[in-house]
Formats: structure tokens, C-alpha cells, sequence
């Protein structure tokens, strides 16, 4: 009886090695391949329980998940203007074909990250060398990183991986070629500072110019009319001097008279050489009109 039960545990505990070594779990972050004798048998995707022959088979398995590529030290490009710049970057990308991918690159990711890294300079390099620094910088930077993804896209897609963005961290320039640069950044701002002053000074000049021109138009204009109405004024005084030595000659007289009085003597220092018989007295002597 004893004999009986110690068979039955051993089978059950033969029959449960053999179970676990023939399944196994497919985590929903994961892809496996499963292999007999080196070649690859079938492949899971699904997330769960499967199963394999034990001592047969072999499984390998493979984050499907989105990785990430950052380079180690900033890469040096060569611009069109023959001016060199460093550029830190980093590549999101993840396993789309586990089976390409093992056939491709044995499965390893550091032989992937190796080759998509050098896919990538590749066409930066061919990239940076047909743009400006300032294209590079911000001019073109978003379309570079673009094209720069469609390409590594096409060739990842090879081994069986998907590259789903590329973006430029930082680009800088080098020691010596960062003082050049900003020297001649200097000189240009400073060429468009004297070029927009003169053409100020040149504007200021222009509206004086014809504020002056208005000004004397405008005095000559005001100077005409004073004349003209000065001259209306005078006619209309000699009219009425006219009128009033017709109608009364010995009032216009005497009036005249006043008036050369008053202007005469104005000023108390004022002096006045004449004859005692002088016509310019005929009022103090007589003030009685005369008949």
C-alpha cells in the first residue's frame, strides 16, 4: 500500500515538473518566440498561458514596448556654411516584427539602437550639410526632424522595428565657433540699428523740410490778406475822410489837427522847433472856427 502511494506522489510530482516546464506566461508588455532546436516554431503575441514541449523548446521574450534612444555624447555636423555643430538627440521607437527582428539582429537591442543611431547621423549629416546654422537651429528644425524620422522609419522597418519619433535636444555650436558667430551677429544688428537710424535722419530731415516750406507759404498766404484787408481798411478811411471834408471842411480841419497834436506831443521829452506863427498853432491861437 505504502509502495502504491509513493509511485503516485512521484508520478504526480513528475507529472507537475513536466507541466511547468511546459507552460509558461506571455505578459501583455511582452511578444515570445518560441524555439526547438534553434529554429523558431511559433510566436505569441497574445498576453496569457501557453505552452511549449519541455525540454524541447526554449522561449525568448521581447518588450513590445516603446524604448528609448538617447545618444551618449552630442554628435558633431558640418552645416552648408562649413561651420560645425553639436547636436544631442534621442529616437522613440519599439519592436513591430519580433520574428524580423530576431532574424535581423539576433534579437539583441543594443545591435538595434546601433543601427538605427547610425541610420539616423547618416541623414542628419546629409541633412546639416545642405541648411544654415540658423535653418538647423530654428528655421528648418521641425521639418529636418520629420524627414529625419520617415527615413529611419523606412530602414527600421527592415528588422522588423517601428521608429515613431526622432527630436534634436540641443544643438550648439563649438568653442570656437560660437564667439565668431555671435561677433557676427553683433555686426548685423548693428548695421540694421545705423541703417534704420539714417533713414530716420533722413525722414526727419524730409518732414522739416516741408514744415518749413508750409510755414513760409503759410506767412506769405497770411501776409497777402493783411495787405489786402490793410488796403480795404485804408480805402474805406479815405472814403469817410472824403465824405466828412465835403460835408464840414473846418471840422476835418480842426480834427486833422487834433491828431497831429496828439502824436506830436506823445512823449513828454518830445521837442518841437517852429515859429510862434507857425500854421501848426492856428487851433491855440484861435479856438473860435473860423467864418
Amino acid at each position: 500500500m505504502k509502495q502504491n502511494i509513493s509511485i503516485v506522489l512521484i508520478t504526480t510530482v513528475i507529472l507537475l515538473i513536466v507541466l511547468s516546464l511546459s507552460m509558461f506566461v506571455v505578459d501583455q508588455r511582452q511578444n515570445a518566440i518560441v524555439f526547438r532546436f534553434g529554429e523558431i516554431v511559433s510566436l505569441k503575441k497574445a498576453p496569457g498561458l501557453s505552452f511549449k514541449l519541455p525540454l524541447v523548446d526554449n522561449v525568448r521574450f521581447y518588450d513590445v514596448r516603446v524604448l528609448t534612444i538617447e545618444s551618449s555624447e552630442p554628435e558633431r555636423f558640418l552645416t552648408s556654411e562649413k561651420k560645425n555643430v553639436l547636436v544631442d538627440l534621442f529616437v522613440k521607437w519599439r519592436i513591430s516584427d519580433v520574428e524580423k527582428y530576431y532574424i535581423s539582429v539576433n534579437g539583441e537591442e543594443s545591435r538595434a539602437q546601433t543601427r538605427l543611431l547610425q541610420t539616423i547621423n547618416d541623414g542628419l549629416r546629409a541633412e546639416f550639410g545642405n541648411r544654415t546654422v540658423h535653418d538647423v537651429v530654428s528655421g528648418e528644425r521641425d521639418r529636418i526632424m520629420e524627414l529625419m524620422r520617415e527615413k529611419a522609419n523606412e530602414d527600421a522597418r527592415k528588422i522588423g522595428v517601428e521608429v515613431l519619433d526622432v527630436r534634436v535636444k540641443r544643438v550648439d555650436l563649438p568653442l570656437e565657433v560660437s564667439q565668431s558667430v555671435y561677433s557676427r551677429m553683433d555686426a548685423e544688428r548693428k548695421r540694421v540699428a545705423n541703417e534704420l537710424r539714417s533713414t530716420g535722419a533722413a525722414e526727419s530731415e524730409k518732414i522739416r523740410a516741408d514744415a518749413d516750406r508750409q510755414r513760409e507759404v503759410i506767412l506769405a498766404q497770411a501776409y497777402r490778406d493783411a495787405q489786402r484787408i490793410k488796403g480795404d481798411g485804408d480805402a474805406k478811411a479815405t472814403s469817410i475822410y472824403s465824405r466828412a471834408y465835403g460835408e464840414n471842411a473846418e471840422f476835418y480841419a480842426f480834427y486833422r489837427s487834433l491828431e497831429a497834436y496828439r502824436q506830436s506831443f506823445k512823449n513828454k521829452g518830445d521837442v518841437l522847433v517852429l515859429e510862434p506863427n507857425s500854421e501848426f498853432f492856428k487851433y491855440f491861437k484861435n479856438s473860435k472856427p473860423s467864418k
